[in-house]
């Protein structure tokens, strides 16, 4: 096993991890006794002048965010072109080519796959929206339109992210021609940020868009229909992504098994299907999933700011909305722009303490990249909350009279239910290679018991390991969600009630995505 499947194996469960908190999250919102859904959004006026943020209007600094986002995708693009130009030797660089032409070959088949599947999807949408909801067919057409571009953000990231995972392959192994490890390690940390900055940088890009330039009473739909667009096609591509992996891979060993043809031999046919199997199940899928994951969240806390905050809560609602919408957006690009800014931090730091070394543990760097980027997060949390939302406060009207509360630790208890996600972005990977980093005891226990035993000695050990690993992550992540919790208990509570623990969890899942450009990172690494 890899000494960096620990790793690996944390990203996958931080995609998945938002997901189930949003179920519920969702399932909480369609409780709620107001009368209207995600469809019926009507966003605030982020233009509203009296409502400013150092001085501008939400709708001027998120424009402003706007310009960091295609910081972040001209990042992605550099990565890309840096990537492209790098020495490779022919013959490796044709068999990269080669897989890299029978992954868009999965591709294409996959986007006739998912076409397909909108149609059927499409028609669901069309009636239920048109013939049992009763909207406009403008807005059953919006609906139906943004769903494609969607989907469109899904593949197209997908897409890239195979390109620039198929140059890096080639890189990296003409560069460990060399004997120097340190080379192996950048080049495909370079690929994996590249691919993350991308991915996010489209996601805010399109999301923004949406917030910014769609009329506001057209924005809930242009919302609903984004998500079940990405939602489809990460959905299709993960799976089918990850299936296809398997089956290559089964088939390549059974090659070798049958015809005592190695797994990695040139003469197997299996091997570039196995390659492919590996881009299609290893980048594909995880890349459609964290642009659905980090996008569908979004779209959960906008619809929740919305549909909760409204004049029984407080008479000056639309501000708190304004505030609350420009707070999570500004912290979203920040957190893009500080997972940047990490990476390089690491890069140098790694450059100066591993370029000359002939042998050094790779966790170490993925590591630290982690913790650098968590304390720039949660540092930024803390700091942008305090300048953007510091001075919030609500009103009521009290005996016909109205009545300002205050709020001024607010932002530190936002930020605190915040780092609670980010901090789960650290620990788990730690709470992992406790059992499945090389160096662990229980995984050498499981070779003990397979040097000493059967089979099922050795997967009765595994078990045994599994089930500890899952049951100290699973109390980790409950620790922390109760520690939201119990923070949601405070101001968070005098403005939304019975629903603070609600938002408490959502915004733990966004924390959770704060490094989102990092986590996909190391993953795709």
């Amino acid at each position: 096993m890899s000494i960096l499947e620990p790793l690996a194996r944390t990203g996958r469960l931080l995609r998945r991890l938002p997901v189930l908190g949003l179920m519920a999250l969702f399932a909480i919102l369609t409780a709620m006794p107001a009368a209207a859904s995600e469809a019926d959004l009507v966003l605030p006026d982020l233009s509203n002048p009296n409502i400013t943020f150092f001085g501008m209007t939400g709708h001027n600094l998120l424009l402003g965010g706007l310009g960091v986002c295609v910081l972040g995708l001209l990042f992605g693009l550099v990565m890309y072109t840096q990537l492209k130009n790098m020495p490779v030797h022919r013959s490796m660089r044709e068999i990269s080519e080669l897989i890299f032409e029978t992954c868009k070959t999965y591709l294409v088949t996959q986007g006739k796959f998912i076409l397909l599947l909108e149609v059927f999807i499409g028609i669901v949408i069309f009636v239920y929206f048109y013939t049992l909801r009763g909207f406009d067919l403008a807005k059953v057409i919006t609906i139906l339109a943004f769903s494609l571009i969607g989907i469109a953000g899904s593949y197209g990231v997908a897409w890239f992210g195979i390109r620039v995972n198929t140059f890096a392959n080639s890189r990296s192994a003409f560069a460990s021609l060399r004997g120097k490890p340190f080379p192996t390690y950048a080049i495909p940390l370079k690929a994996g940020i590249s691919i993350g900055m991308l991915l996010i940088s489209v996601e805010l890009i399109l999301m923004l868009g949406i917030l910014l330039f769609v009329p506001r009473d057209y924005a809930g739909p242009c919302f609903i229909g984004f998500a079940i667009g990405e939602s489809l096609g990460a959905a299709a591509l993960r799976i089918a992504g990850g299936i296809f992996t398997k089956i290559a891979d089964i088939g390549s060993d059974l090659m070798k098994i049958v015809f005592n043809v190695k797994e990695d031999d040139p003469r197997n046919p299996g091997v570039i299907a196995d390659c492919t199997g590996d881009n299609a199940g290893d980048s594909v899928g995880p890349t459609a999933d964290g642009f659905e994951t980090y996008g569908v969240t979004g779209v959960a806390l906008i619809s929740f700011i919305t549909l909760a905050i409204t004049d029984k809560v407080a008479t000056n609602y639309e501000e708190l909305q304004i505030k609350l919408i420009v707070w999570i957006f500004a912290m979203r690009f920040l957190m893009d722009f500080m997972s940047g800014c990490s990476y390089f931090i690491n890069e140098a730091i790694s450059k100066a303490k591993y370029a000359g070394m002939k042998f050094f543990d790779f966790e170490q760097p993925l590591t630290r990249l982690i913790w650098i980027a968590a304390i720039l997060c949660i540092s930024t949390s803390f700091g942008m909350s305090w300048l953007l939302i510091g001075d919030i406060s609500f009103t009521k009207i009290v005996k016909d009279a109205p009545v300002i509360t205050a709020l001024p630790s607010l932002w530190w208890q936002l930020a605190t239910i915040i780092s609670c996600g980010t901090l789960a972005a650290v620990l788990i990977p730690e709470f992992t290679k406790v059992f499945t980093s090389s160096h662990s005891k229980h995984v050498h226990e499981i070779v003990t018991a397979s040097r000493e035993g059967g089979a099922s000695l050795t997967i009765l050990s595994g078990l045994v390991a599994g089930n500890f690993s899952a049951f100290w992550k699973g109390m980790l992540i409950a620790g922390l969600m109760g520690g939201a919790y119990f923070v949601s208990m405070y101001q968070l509570h005098d403005v939304l009630g019975a629903y603070a623990a609600t938002f408490a969890f959502g915004m733990v899942a966004f924390g959770f995505l704060c490094m989102g450009p990092v986590n996909i990172a190391v993953d795709s690494y």
